[in-house]
């Protein structure tokens, strides 16, 4: 277990954190959500520490698991929603006396608490891929205290770990765990990448065999791509990329289909902003979807996961979310386990 160089870090991305870093994450979270089973009150470990949370888009678990995490932890949590709030911009994207600058939002919530935490993507930054992320990072570095990525359009490091946290109780051991992280269809195209990209970062970087089923045209970042394949070889684990939906459920420990927005969505020069286009390609693919037989294809003991919420009935049938092999509450609870343990080393 590492048990230095947390203090006043910032959680963006996993991609910033070792593997070892983020083992001892899972170990806080388990030992947290021990003491909370068991009714022991941890209330010194954040007494009178402040959280700010900023939420550009709306929420039920990040914003309730952060805020019942910091109580828990003897903190606070404060809702800030940009709307009644001069909104945080980047230089550039002003609007007199509507908007202010992430840089004077930073450092004066930094004079005033102890974190700060985020959630942005999608319609805020108009889908200009990499538009959340820098918003993110510009506010890290006007604040001189830890910035949280609550979701942002690259990454979702907290689901992430409550994904692997789930993965662990479950099984035990990440080693050869098959993790499949799949899309499914939607009606609705305004899907993040986040979720996709930080469940294959993190189940690649414990050392599961982890395959990212996906059709062409929702083709993931090749950053991310490339990360999950340098994880794979340093855990002599494997990292795989198919199309095709059914035979990557084969023999699977984890099937987590969901959707994700295809690259023809994003503005240019990722992207060609054609939300028309887009649906066509969504509508291409209705036959991607969590059915018992699409479960029966994989391991026995397999796992249904999903971040929530799940567009029902699209996505997903009610006899696979809410059958045996779902654990979709397990891991939503899991996300305020593993939040209060970040918090914990960070904000301490």
């Amino acid at each position: 277990m590492k048990t230095d160089s947390f203090r006043g870090r910032d959680f963006i991305t996993l991609l910033d954190w070792s593997k070892e870093e983020v083992e001892t994450v899972l170990d806080v979270a388990l030992d947290l959500k021990q003491r909370y089973a068991l009714g022991e009150l941890h209330d010194h470990i954040l007494r009178a520490k402040t959280l700010f949370m900023v939420f550009y888009n709306q929420s039920l678990r990040t914003r309730n698991s952060f805020e019942a995490g910091m109580t828990q932890l003897g903190g606070h949590a404060h809702f800030l929603d940009p709307s009644k709030i001069y909104t945080p911009a980047l230089p550039g994207k002003e609007v007199a006396y509507s908007t202010e600058r992430v840089s004077d939002v930073a450092r004066v919530l930094a004079r005033m608490g102890d974190a700060i935490a985020i959630r942005c993507y999608g319609d805020p930054v108009d889908w200009a891929y990499g538009g959340a992320n820098e918003i993110m990072r510009n506010f890290a570095y006007w604040a001189d205290i830890p910035l949280l990525n609550m979701e942002d359009d690259k990454y979702h490091p907290f689901q992430a770990l409550a994904d692997v946290l789930t993965v662990k109780e479950k099984f035990g051991e990440f080693k050869g765990k098959k993790f499949v992280m799949s899309w499914a269809y939607s009606p609705s195209v305004h899907k993040p990448r986040a979720v996709p990209q930080s469940a294959i970062i993190a189940a690649s970087m414990m050392g599961c065999d982890t395959v990212l089923a996906r059709p062409p045209e929702m083709a993931l970042d090749p950053e991310v791509i490339a990360a999950c394949e340098k994880y794979a070889e340093m855990n002599g684990a494997s990292f795989e990329v198919t199309d095709d939906f059914e035979g990557a459920a084969e023999g699977a420990h984890v099937l987590y289909p969901k959707a994700w927005c295809p690259v023809q969505l994003f503005q240019p020069p990722v992207g060609e902003n054609n939300p028309q286009l887009a649906q066509e390609i969504f509508d291409g693919y209705k036959d991607w979807k969590a059915t018992p037989e699409y479960m029966a294809l994989a391991d026995p003991n397999a796992i249904y996961m999903h971040c929530l919420p799940a567009d029902r009935s699209w996505e997903v049938e009610d006899d696979v979310i809410d059958g045996p092999q779902s654990v979709v509450f397990d891991e939503a609870e899991n996300r305020m386990h593993v939040q209060k343990a970040v918090m914990s080393l960070v904000m301490r």
